[in-house]
């Protein structure tokens, strides 16, 4: 059980790490930007291995093409943000928050001790913190940033022992 809640966890605290770290390399042009994207890139897939050990290779496998694709709409966001193409962020966008509902009845239909609403809150409140952190770092609003980023973290891990709770709930068994 504790294993199971750490690597969740641990899953959450790197997708928020390596999302800001994205976006700061984005935002002011770094020479990482391709290694932290491409550590970033890693989680959707860490994220669908862990889900095959309980749901099977299928939802795993879904898992990690709904969140890698959540990643790279991400990035194409910040991108326009940044270029200043406020048109084309705004569709962007759209689609960003299209895929967290997306992600959100997927969890949903696939464990009965989550709901879609459930899910579909708390990644609406997760899109509006890291688009909100995103923002901050394009405005130069640093020090809100940093309170953004704090936010969004411990959001993360409520969703972390959300995902957790359910799959003991739905898997007890496992966890005796």
């Amino acid at each position: 059980m504790f294993e199971l809640s750490n690597a969740i966890r641990k899953l959450w605290e790197q997708h928020t790490v390596w999302t800001r770290a994205t976006i700061v390399s984005l935002v002011f042009d770094l020479p990482d930007v391709d290694y932290v994207t491409n550590r970033l890139l890693q989680n959707p897939v860490d994220f669908g291995n862990l889900f095959s050990v309980y749901y099977g290779d299928r939802i795993g496998g879904r898992l990690r093409d709904l969140l890698r694709e959540h990643l790279v709409i991400a990035a194409e966001l910040v991108k326009a943000a940044k270029a200043g193409d406020s048109e084309s962020a705004a569709e962007i966008e759209k689609r960003w928050y299209a895929n967290g509902d997306e992600i959100a009845a997927f969890l949903g239909r696939i464990n009965p001790f989550w709901s879609k609403e459930e899910w579909t809150m708390m990644y609406r409140t997760h899109l509006d913190l890291v688009k909100e952190e995103a923002v901050n770092l394009i405005t130069g609003n640093y020090q809100e940033e940093s309170s953004v980023y704090d936010r969004l973290e411990t959001q993360a891990l409520e969703m972390a022992d959300t995902m957790t709770k359910g799959i003991i709930s739905q898997f007890p068994t496992k966890f005796r």
